[in-house]
């Protein structure tokens, strides 16, 4: 169903919403040549889309949306370099990363190529241990200390990628996002300051959890070896805020940039994804580069009926705005994609999750589902019961991998074996006929999008990565929203500089009366 007053592009869908509701997914599966329309490959990943609830006719009403919202104009006008983010006046140019925006101003891409190549060596000589910390002892830990897009995309990577074979063995890479000093105890637990370093991650370098933890980082290194001329060896900065990160402490030399132009969420490509570059090596993580530019380039060129983040984007707009799918379950049929979820819900809800259109209006239509999800086979044991066999509206991704590395083939045959099976149920269900074994139906008619990768390596994950991106981009131009700019974060930030001051005792008699009562409980029963 459509909400009241959506633009006229989506209210004219409204009659396709309700024709398509009363088609079972059988029927539409039934149709290969539709199914075939529906499924398309790129750099070993495989998106296999005919378990969406469309058929031909509404594939042609979302492909004419792009003309309507001229997609293709925008999309070259961000490759292009031009200020798409309007509300903070700044170019969107991640692609730039991977060498996969070829017009974008020649200075650009000479900084993009000058910080590889220091990034480079500066991995290379963690890694094969020529960096030395103060006591001339090899590294053996990185700490890495970020959150949000400085964290989550390093942090999945890392994990996913720890199968690529190695030439050198990587260091022990342990992050750290949250405040709670819980997570950087844990992290710094048994390390060794001779033969620890930290990267510290924050754009503005001004992000309170990341100045908090890397506060914490210093002070544990100095309590412990009191060399603060060894700070240099031991800390390395990625920031745009060069001079706040000198005044910390960090050298010129162990400082590596970051641009306005870049978004904290796509930023992985960047030095930002320098425990990539530590955990995988400089050959794999080129690979990964490669794997994101062909889908750039596959993005700018591809017509929009093949063009797999368009239709990505076409097909969960239309679930979320005519069908009222309100949330996005990611279902990763592979262990060391645990965390995509995780990734994606920053990546998606952060960027898209607005209700204020680019001319500042409020939006009476529905936008970004809340997206959520884990592990399969483990929430077949759990959550899934509701998607099964629940009242709400949801669509479903489900990510599988066809090979790997491992020799328990039996194991992954379940897995697959698992993932097929659960597309099939969210699509077909299940209608029992004896009138006894009513309590086993099963509703079915949930769209999912099932993705195959060949097999986990770098270039897959890259272009998967990559594709992600441009979905978002483009679900914000069929929204009419700006998908690079992040107002409902920042204000949750605003609100907590107050109330830190009146815990620590000042004033709190300005806050509304919930808020003031909380503050007193927690100032009275805190030791």
């Amino acid at each position: 169903m459509t909400l009241a007053n959506t633009p006229p592009h989506w209210s004219a869908l409204t009659a396709s919403a309700a024709r398509i509701e009363a088609t079972p997914s059988a029927t539409l599966l039934g149709d290969d040549e539709r199914n075939k329309d529906l499924r398309h490959t790129l750099a070993g990943c495989h998106f296999d889309f005919s378990r969406q609830r469309v058929d031909g006719q509404i594939l042609r009403e979302l492909l004419e949306l792009t003309r309507v919202t001229d997609l293709a104009g925008k999309r070259d006008a961000m490759l292009a370099g031009e200020k798409i983010n309007a509300s903070e006046g700044r170019e969107v140019l991640h692609t730039a990363l991977r060498d996969g925006a070829p017009n974008a101003p020649a200075l650009m891409r000479e900084q993009v190529e000058q910080t590889r190549s220091r990034l480079y060596a500066c991995a290379e000589a963690i890694r094969g241990g020529s960096w030395r910390g103060y006591s001339n002892r090899a590294i053996k830990d990185v700490v890495h200390i970020g959150i949000g897009g400085s964290h989550l995309g390093p942090e999945l990577l890392v994990k996913a990628l720890a199968h690529v074979p190695q030439s050198q063995v990587a260091p022990n890479i342990h992050f750290v996002a949250n405040v709670d000093a819980q997570d950087i105890s844990h992290a710094l637990d048994g390390l060794n300051p001779e033969t620890t370093l930290f990267i510290v991650v924050s754009k503005s370098f001004g992000t309170l959890e990341t100045q908090v933890n890397a506060a914490s980082a210093r002070s544990w290194f100095l309590e412990r070896t009191g060399r603060t001329d060894a700070i240099a060896q031991h800390f390395i900065g990625v920031t745009t805020n060069l001079q706040a990160a000198a005044e910390f402490g960090f050298a010129a030399e162990n400082l590596f940039p970051l641009w306005d132009w870049v978004g904290g969420r796509f930023s992985l490509w960047s030095a930002v994804g320098l425990p990539i570059l530590l955990q995988i090596g400089a050959q794999a993580f080129s690979q990964l580069l490669a794997g994101a530019q062909t889908a750039d380039e596959h993005f700018a060129s591809a017509e929009a009926a093949q063009n797999i983040p368009i239709l990505a984007a076409l097909l969960a707009t239309w679930n979320t705005t005519a069908l009222g799918c309100n949330s996005l379950a990611v279902l990763s049929y592979d262990q060391r994609l645990a965390l995509l979820p995780d990734f994606l819900q920053q990546l998606e809800m952060e960027s898209n999750g607005k209700s204020v259109d680019t001319n500042g209006q409020q939006l009476d239509y529905r936008t970004m589902q809340i997206l959520w999800g884990g592990c399969g086979t483990n929430g077949q044991h759990a959550y899934h019961q509701l998607l099964h066999q629940g009242t709400s509206r949801f669509a479903a991704d489900l990510i599988m991998v066809a090979n790997d590395p491992w020799e328990r083939q039996e194991h992954h045959q379940w897995l697959l074996a698992n993932g097929i099976a659960q597309g099939q149920a969210l699509a077909i269900g299940h209608r029992p006929t004896d009138p006894g074994e009513q309590h086993k139906y099963v509703g079915g008619q949930h769209p999912s999008t099932t993705v195959v990768l060949d097999e986990l390596g770098p270039h897959q994950l890259g272009c998967l990565l990559a594709i992600c991106e441009h979905k978002v981009f483009c679900q914000g131009v069929l929204w009419n929203i700006n998908s690079f700019d992040q107002w409902g974060v920042e204000l949750g930030k605003k609100l907590a500089l107050p109330i830190f001051a009146q815990l620590e005792g000042q004033d709190s008699s300005a806050q509304d009366p919930a808020t003031r009562r909380l503050i007193e409980y927690l100032s009275i029963n805190r030791s």
